[in-house]
């Protein structure tokens, strides 16, 4: 285990980044498609969005889904 901590520890700002940058493409993205919206409610629906998903892979790690990934 301790193996797993140290490899994922080592990556920890890129797996971050790669979130932001995944969320500020998208902001970007609306602010084209859209642009009269209010960011903060875009934001927080994004947010929304975003966390229904991990909820969702939440839900699979712990079903065992990626026990043997």
């Amino acid at each position: 285990m301790q193996a797993v901590i140290q490899e994922l520890e080592s990556r920890k700002s890129e797996i971050q980044m790669a979130i932001e940058l995944l969320f500020k493409t998208n902001m970007k993205i609306t602010d084209w498609d859209v642009p009269e919206a209010d960011d903060k409610e875009a934001a927080q629906i994004l947010l929304g969005i975003m966390q229904e998903k991990l909820d969702a892979i939440q839900n699979d790690v712990l079903a065992g889904k990626y026990n043997n990934y």
